[in-house]
């Protein structure tokens, strides 16, 4: 076989792993072990193995993973997220679907501090689901809003599918993040308008709740202002270039541990939140050393640079081709979760994108995006399966509460696409 062959072969092979059920980190690994061995020989191959995990693990860069893992664990552990659901159900509860647009709210400040789509939608869904079931929400309204509500957890920075992007591609992990405020902010705008047309057009899925007075909504404020002025406090230090990105993490964590120890985290919750820390960090080095792997393999195969050459050639617009390759993450995001998609297919999606001349930056908030739409499309749906763990509602009424926020999240991806500045005008400025 030729080089380019043996890149189907392997891509193919991390594909059936995949579908084996064999965990993302490993598939790619053996995958990428496999075709490097097969082109260049065993040794050579083995040789890459043994030099990999040293040049990879040891580099300065990877500090920011554990770092931010351990600031959202620790704030996760201080119980914040009660708090946080409170203020924004005190400010907007009290109108038509408010309960709802508090989950989105909550829902986007918890993700600004944990990173994890599947973390926020569950940690919030336990606070707000009964709150909603309380005040006679429709369960598909209710289920539907907070399942997608938690993908902002991985679209506003810090986030872990955006560091495996940067450290993958080789792109600054502060931008990136930066790059990500705006999207973030606009996912937000569209779910809460989202739910304001659906509860015009029928009311009795998302009755009004209880009206506080504005002491009250001060007061709500109290608990939270200090994770907020953090988040502001480690994004701002980046986009202002006071500090890189592994220094605002380093500065995050230690921000959150004083946060934890005035809210007197137990010992229990300490010790949790470092063997959770442990366990996720080791899981994404596991993951980027069989991307790595993979890229290798990928490189040596010239599969990425002859088929980015072959489709850059043809004569049609290239926003054509992104779309086209936007599409097939949503298509993926149907039957693997979003960090697998999004690995398996950089190797040759990601230099054919630089060869139609797309900002690097820009591409990533869009794989970012897609992938988030894929913890809420069926058959998967991890978000949806997390919802349904929580809640003991049906898998198909919480997919059906799904579809209007799934279009909105359509159209949204349509706008970020349109108006590549919604992403890159906050890096453009950066120091």
């Amino acid at each position: 076989m030729t080089p380019m062959e043996v890149g189907f072969a392997g891509m193919g092979l991390a594909l059936l792993l995949l579908a084996l059920r064999v965990p993302i980190a490993f598939s790619l690994l053996i995958a990428g072990f496999a075709g490097f061995a097969y082109i260049r020989g065993l040794d050579p191959a083995f040789g890459l193995i043994g030099v990999l995990p040293n040049d990879i693990w040891s580099s300065y860069d990877f500090t920011v993973a554990p770092l931010f893992i351990l600031m959202g664990n620790l704030c996760f552990h201080s119980h914040i997220s009660t708090q946080l659901y409170a203020a924004v159900n005190s400010w907007v509860g009290h109108i038509r679907g408010g309960l709802a647009m508090a989950s989105v709210v909550a829902c986007a400040c918890f993700g600004a501090i944990t990173g994890s789509s599947m973390a926020c939608a569950v940690t919030i869904g336990i606070v707000a689901l009964p709150e909603m079931k309380k005040y006679r929400y429709d369960d598909s309204m209710a289920t539907g809003c907070v399942a997608v509500a938690g993908t902002l957890g991985s679209m506003i920075p810090p986030s872990m599918g955006m560091i495996i992007y940067a450290i993958v591609t080789e792109n600054s992990i502060g931008k990136l993040f930066i790059a990500g405020v705006f999207p973030g902010l606009t996912a937000v705008v569209f779910y809460i308008v989202t739910i304001y047309i659906i509860c015009k057009i029928n009311p009795s899925l998302g009755p009004a709740g209880p009206r506080t007075t504005l002491p009250e909504k001060v007061r709500s404020l109290k608990g939270i202002w200090p994770v907020l002025l953090l988040f502001f406090v480690v994004m701002g230090s980046i986009y202002f270039g006071i500090c890189s990105a592994n220094e605002g993490a380093g500065i995050g964590a230690f921000g959150a541990l004083i946060f934890a120890i005035t809210r007197r985290i137990s010992f229990k919750d300490f010790m949790a939140s470092l063997s959770d820390t442990a366990r996720v960090g080791a899981m994404v080095m596991t993951i980027v050393l069989g991307a790595m792997t993979l890229n290798s393999f990928m490189a040596l195969s010239r599969l990425p640079s002859e088929f980015g050459e072959l489709v850059a050639s043809m004569p049609v617009n290239r926003y054509v081709i992104l779309a086209a390759i936007l599409f097939t993450y949503l298509v993926l995001g149907c039957f693997m979760d979003a960090i697998s998609a999004i690995l398996l297919t950089l190797p040759i999606f990601y230099p054919l994108v630089m060869k139609l001349g797309f900002d690097p930056i820009y591409f990533g908030i869009l794989v970012t995006r897609m992938g988030e739409i894929g913890c809420i499309t069926p058959p998967v749906g991890i978000n949806v399966f997390a919802i349904q763990g929580v809640s003991k509602v049906p898998m198909y009424t919480i997919f059906r509460g799904v579809i209007p926020f799934f279009i909105a999240d359509v159209l949204n991806t349509i706008l970020l696409v349109a108006v590549p500045q919604i992403s890159l005008f906050l890096p453009n400025l950066m120091k």
